[in-house]
């Protein structure tokens, strides 16, 4: 099943993440956002991998939802990794997030911890949301 239009977002270009697990992954075959999606949806799948690959379970976790998130338009390697760290952890969490309160979320995580990216406008944010709550939910657990 493929779960997005766009072209194949590269696991390595995530913000954040250690080159050494991406490396393992690409090893399996999963060097894209969308095939690490489909390979470690369940909880069952991401155990799998990280008796596959050594890699711990919450990175790989981590890994998927950024994934997950970046099934959004404009929302990749920089943008995919300010949702995840600010608390928005799937296309689900994101649907349910009032347009106006996700941006004062993003926009005070952004402020108390120094991250460095800018808050998206309230455009993008209200487009964002509009987004998830029309993709297919994909992560489970």
């Amino acid at each position: 099943m493929k779960v997005s239009n766009h072209s194949p977002f590269k696991l390595r270009d995530f913000r954040g993440v250690d080159p050494a697990h991406v490396s393992k992954l690409e090893a399996c075959g999963l060097k894209t956002a969308e095939q690490l999606l489909m390979a470690g949806s369940t909880p069952f799948a991401r155990r799998q991998l990280t008796d596959e690959t050594g890699i711990p379970e919450a990175i790989i976790l981590e890994l998927v939802q950024l994934s997950d998130l970046s099934r959004l338009p404009g929302v990749k390697g920089t943008r995919a990794r300010l949702y995840l760290d600010a608390g928005v952890d799937s296309i689900e969490t994101m649907a349910d997030w009032e347009p106006d309160a996700l941006r004062q979320l993003v926009s005070r995580f952004v402020e108390r911890t120094g991250f460095d990216g800018i808050p998206p406008l309230p455009q993008e944010v209200s487009s964002t949301v509009a987004c998830a709550r029309k993709l297919p939910k994909v992560l489970e657990g």
